[in-house]
């Protein structure tokens, strides 16, 4: 493998990283913090792709879907932890892993009604459109690198969010001791229905910027669901650091595997989790 080449398969394995830790974010706050197993995670991934593709040809501008679909991402996810997840907080396991999976069904059956189950394309804005050339007859592509910017520019908000701020102090406060910070006034359902729609809203954008890559078509979110799960457990339960290390630690197997050992790749990242939890039950990082 020359230098060129090597050069454009770290850069697809840290955006393939990048995107994983945005949906992996989302579903370590959601359980570390909630407790919530959210199995329906994916799909407001999905959700997010749909809405820019939706959005993208109402508008005609990509940049403006993502504003809006955020909104409406914050939004929902506001509405369904208000009508559905707050009465599951203290419900057993079984019953939100139910609720969630029935959720995934749900979704689906909405987007279907919706869009149909054709595979849609998301044109990608003309100023990112361009390509940078590495060599005579290798380049790479601008907006592969502007998803990379936007998930490291959130990665770097909700870092600030949580360590920096007094609401950060808050949902570390809840997440540490529910019934001690309640003791002290701090309003724990609000809290929870920020985490939630934050969490939504972070698969949601993983989507949306995603789409003109991967295209929109049924039943994506399922396929990211289970790598999104991988990354949670390797990078430790609840713990965002964990979260960012293990996803890009999951990318650059993921992509130097089919590209080395593609007769192996399908197991390699499921490999790389064997050998952390063997070495680390609770994860690379505690929460």
């Amino acid at each position: 493998m020359d230098f060129p080449t090597f050069l454009i398969q770290l850069l697809n394995s840290v955006q393939y990283g990048l995107l994983l830790f945005m949906l992996a974010a989302g579903l370590t706050l959601i359980f570390g913090i909630m407790g919530v197993v959210n199995l329906a995670h994916g799909s407001f991934y999905m959700l997010g792709a749909y809405l820019a593709y939706a959005l993208s040809g109402l508008f005609g501008s990509l940049t403006l879907a993502l504003i809006v679909g955020s909104l409406m991402a914050v939004a929902f996810g506001l509405a369904l932890e208000w009508l559905l997840f707050r009465h599951f907080y203290q419900r057993d396991h079984l019953d939100q892993v139910l609720l969630t999976f029935g959720l995934i069904y749900i979704f689906e059956e909405l987007r279907s009604m919706l869009w149909g189950d054709d595979v849609h394309s998301v044109a990608i804005p003309e100023l990112l459109s361009a390509s940078i050339p590495l060599t005579d007859n290798l380049s790479y592509p601008v907006y592969r690198l502007f998803i990379s910017g936007v998930c490291l520019a959130l990665a770097a908000g909700l870092y600030l969010l949580i360590s920096k701020t007094r609401l950060g102090m808050k949902i570390r406060a809840g997440a540490f001791n529910r019934d001690m910070a309640e003791s002290l006034g701090i309003n724990i359902k609000r809290i929870h229905a920020i985490v939630f729609a934050l969490g939504i809203a972070l698969a949601a954008v993983a989507g949306m910027v995603a789409a003109p890559v991967s295209s929109v078509y049924p039943n994506m979110g399922s396929q990211v669901l289970i790598m999104c799960f991988v990354v949670v457990v390797i990078g430790g339960i609840g713990s965002v650091k964990g979260a960012m290390v293990s996803a890009l630690l999951v990318g650059l197997v993921d992509t130097f595997g089919k590209v080395l050992l593609p007769a192996m790749s399908g197991m390699l990242v499921y490999m790389l989790m064997a050998a952390v939890l063997l070495w680390k039950p609770e994860g690379l990082f505690k929460q």
